[in-house]
């Protein structure tokens, strides 16, 4: 069946006062919490009760919780980069890295890289995204700059990155997407969250 992923927005403060040996139980809690919303397809899951919730978990459009969505759309945009405009290429790079490639978390400065690591460990092995509130404001912004170019890859994505009959097979697939992530990242931003990706 291969990997999936989780992908919930997150109180970093809330987060932060848990245990670090209790951490990971709490998120996969989270993630996997059942509630009143059965076979949810796309869109967001909050849960249920009494309080301000402190997670919510979103599912992506037609990937069914796999990561191979996400690795393809990575493999995607590392074929048509050349193909892209300077500033659309990057605001990209900026807003894709840290969601599918970066291996240690979303700050590319290492002092906030060590911070997120003391605040995280030992649940880094178990998440294949991690983003501090401050990282989630920065993806914001580097998906501002290249929402409005983003169709200007459609036909270097035809050329260059189209896979049919596979996970992003073509430029809509890529953007749809993408502007899940950027859904994500608004959400969390709103909130002053941070947003982690559970390995599944």
């Amino acid at each position: 069946m291969g990997m999936g992923i989780t992908v919930l927005v997150v109180d970093w403060s809330h987060l932060s006062a848990i245990a670090a040996d209790e951490r990971m139980r709490q998120l996969e809690d989270a993630g996997y919490q059942v509630d009143d919303v059965e076979d949810i397809e796309e869109g967001w899951r909050w849960p249920s009760g009494d309080g301000d919730p402190w997670f919510g978990t979103y599912e992506f459009r037609s990937t069914l919780g796999s990561f191979k969505p996400h690795f393809w759309a990575g493999e995607a945009w590392d074929d048509v980069r050349a193909f892209a405009d300077p500033a659309l290429k990057a605001a990209l790079d900026r807003f894709l890295t840290p969601l599918f490639w970066d291996d240690a978390t979303c700050d590319d400065d290492a002092e906030a890289q060590d911070e997120a690591r003391d605040g995280m460990d030992p649940l880094r092995r178990h998440l294949l995204v991690t983003c501090t509130p401050e990282a989630v404001e920065d993806l914001v912004d580097a998906w501002n700059e290249a929402a409005p170019l983003l169709a200007q890859l459609r036909e270097p994505y035809a050329g260059h990155a189209a896979r049919p009959g596979r996970w992003i097979a073509n430029f809509e697939e890529f953007s749809d997407l993408l502007h899940g992530w950027a859904e994500v990242a608004m959400e969390a931003e709103r909130r002053g969250w941070g947003l982690v990706g559970l390995r599944a």
